[in-house]
């Protein structure tokens, strides 16, 4: 359950000795804050650092349960953020979904995850070689989780968007194939991004302002930082979403057309076959008194005459574009 915990002084990690409750004590009575970090976790699994960290009975309800949309909530001193995580497939392009949560106190940092998408242990390393920032606490926590799941959107934005331009290369190319079904899987897989992007927008906005407690003041300008790229990438998720929107348009109209143009055609060459039928018709029917049946050139002027009218519909179909 517990993947890393330790605490954190002057912008140094040290080893937790003893139970959380004491890492916890000392970590406030030398200014410093403890992280311990957690992977799905059950009820029972989280009770105890419910009980060490005194945190919030809804809030852990919400951690335990995942499937929440991410929010930013204050339940006394202690923040609760959720962040969607996510992991794109190159294999099939898809987006894979988890969520991240975290529950900062002014002297403690629980990270709990769900799913396989953004592990914190790069996250852990790359702030602990970055001294100035640690030293602002749990607020420097709260800000590293944020920016590495951001980045995440921004490198996954980027394959999507090649996932466009791939999709609308192939609508508009001379294959005849219906790519509906891909673009439809596709824009599904934006609303799932979407889901992920949007809401994130206004907790990022609250941590960058002065309406939240519990911030250090030096990390505000990182979180306006984080806040301007989510906006970004909410921006390129809605025009790809639009393009796709567009692309689908586009995809139905060419198939429309190219049946239109079958048609066409098949009425063409149904007309041109009407001809020779129509002469055999009529020179199939067993009467006795007709014209030309006793004639010498009667059957070859018929073959003649049924090739001559076929020669010319071909031409005058070919000439109008239904061959």
């Amino acid at each position: 359950m517990i993947v890393d915990c330790a605490i954190y002084r002057d912008g140094h990690r040290q080893a937790v000795n003893g139970d959380l409750g004491k890492a916890l004590q000392d970590a406030r009575c030398t200014d410093g804050f403890v992280w311990i970090g957690l992977h799905e976790p059950d009820q029972s699994e989280f009770a105890r650092v419910t009980a060490e960290f005194g945190l919030h009975a809804l809030a852990v309800e919400d951690a335990v349960k995942a499937h929440q949309r991410p929010k930013l909530e204050a339940y006394g001193d202690t923040l609760f953020l959720v962040l969607k995580t996510l992991r794109y497939v190159d294999r099939t392009s898809d987006i894979e979904s988890g969520e991240l949560m975290l529950f900062v106190g002014d002297s403690f940092v629980v990270s709990v995850r769900h799913g396989q998408a953004n592990p914190l242990a790069q996250v852990r390393r790359r702030l602990e070689s970055r001294d100035e920032i640690l030293r602002c606490g749990p607020s420097a926590v709260l800000y590293a989780v944020c920016d590495a799941v951001v980045d995440t959107y921004t490198e996954i934005s980027a394959e999507v968007q090649l996932d466009v331009e791939a999709v609308e290369s192939r609508v508009f190319s001379a294959d005849r194939s219906n790519d509906a079904e891909a673009i439809y899987r596709l824009k599904r897989e934006l609303l799932e991004f979407r889901h992920a992007v949007t809401p994130l927008v206004e907790p990022m906005r609250a941590l960058a302002g002065d309406g939240v407690d519990g911030i250090h003041v030096d990390t505000r300008p990182f979180f306006r930082d984080v806040a301007d790229h989510v906006v970004r990438v909410g921006e390129q998720v809605d025009a790809c979403d639009d393009l796709l929107t567009g692309i689908l348009n586009a995809n139905l109209a060419q198939v429309s057309v190219r049946q239109n143009e079958d048609m066409r055609r098949i009425s063409a060459w149904v007309a041109i076959v009407a001809v020779p039928t129509l002469v055999a018709g009529i020179y199939g029917m067993n009467f006795t008194h007709m014209p030309e049946l006793t004639w010498r050139y009667g059957y070859p002027l018929s073959l003649a005459l049924m090739l001559a009218i076929c020669a010319v519909l071909y031409r005058a179909f070919k000439r109008s574009g239904w061959l």
